[in-house]
């Protein structure tokens, strides 16, 4: 588990992290989110013992990172944006240069490495020079020594910079399988790619926390309430059939396509998700759906709104209680658990 609490960087005058605070539960994959130059590189070297806190507190598995850093951080891997491995080396003799900086004991490393290996998916390229490998590669290299030594804590930096689109997909699976045994908090810029990964997303701007709420509570707000659909059939039938539903407050076509086919703008109840509905609905009266997508906002227009606060009072006040309930709640979870 991790816990920061009041966490506070400052660079002479400026301030770089502002008095933050969360808490990511153990086997919880979390997303770090945030603009370029919102603090979150920052935030994960506090985390990781890498620089010092002005103000503030980050403990690992209940160990304190500056107070009893070798504690803490054999808890803990790290993945910085830049992966720290040595070009020189192969694969192999890297990872066994990791154990012997993780002090793991010399009757454990052949399996482990193996293992590592294996996971990450390096096994045919461990006798290679690191230098020689793509950059993908070397991302995963520097994945395998955040392994060394089994933590149960993954801190993972931009783990996806720089890598082509079947990469990003390799590492993204990578993450998700890597989830099923650690607590992992992993930092980006790019909202959809985050939570098709993270149980949980934290959003940083200017150094504060705006947003800290559950993946699928970012995705309702960016609105399946109302959609655009494509059918094919009698588009009187299925607006009769929608309107049925009381969630459904008002069915609209958009447009007659010529073809026998019909756009109808379909509106739910607000933070309402429609889509099964009209699936179901559609199925009962034997209307084939064509097309489907949300009218409101994207993902990323939500992402936009958050770190530019331009939500109204109403949805910012809205925000900030399900940070400090979410906050508060494991909190209390946490002292139950302990206790």
């Amino acid at each position: 588990m991790i816990e920061v609490k009041n966490l506070t960087k400052k660079f002479g005058p400026h301030t770089a992290v502002n008095n933050i605070s969360f808490v990511v539960n153990d086997g919880e994959i979390v997303g770090f989110l945030g603009p370029n130059g919102a603090g979150k590189t920052t935030t994960m070297n506090m985390m990781t013992g890498f620089i010092s806190s002005t103000e503030g507190s980050v403990k690992i598995n209940g160990f304190d990172i500056l107070e009893n850093p070798i504690k803490a951080k054999q808890h803990l891997g790290y993945l910085p944006d830049v992966p720290p491995v040595y070009g020189d080396m192969t694969v192999s003799e890297y990872l066994h240069f990791v154990c012997d900086l993780k002090k793991v004991k010399k009757s454990d490393r052949n399996f482990m490495i193996t293992d590592i290996l294996n996971t990450t998916q390096l096994k045919d390229v461990k006798d290679r020079l690191i230098k020689n490998l793509s950059k993908g590669y070397r991302q995963r290299v520097g994945l395998a020594q955040a392994l060394v030594g089994n933590p149960d804590v993954l801190i993972l930096d931009e783990p996806t910079s720089g890598l082509d689109p079947k990469q990003i997909i390799e590492m993204r699976e990578l993450i998700k399988k890597l989830g099923k045994k650690h607590t992992v908090i992993l930092s980006s810029h790019i909202l959809n790619e985050v939570s098709e990964i993270c149980d949980k997303i934290i959003i940083i701007n200017k150094g504060k926390i705006v947003s800290c709420q559950s993946t699928k509570e970012l995705i309702n707000l960016a609105g399946n309430s109302s959609q655009l659909v494509t059918i094919k059939g009698d588009p009187y039938l299925a607006i009769q059939k929608l309107k049925q539903w009381s969630l459904i407050k008002d069915v609209i076509i958009n447009n007659d396509n010529q073809d026998g086919t019909y756009e109808l703008k379909v509106i739910g109840d607000e933070n309402s998700d429609i889509r099964e509905i009209i699936f179901a609905t559609m199925a009962d009266a034997t209307i084939s759906i064509l097309m489907l997508k949300p009218v409101t906002s994207s993902l990323e227009d939500i992402f936009l709104k958050i770190i530019s606060g331009s939500y109204d009072a109403e949805n910012d006040e809205e925000l900030s209680i399900v940070f400090s309930d979410t906050l508060i709640n494991e909190q209390e979870n946490n002292k139950e658990a302990n206790s």
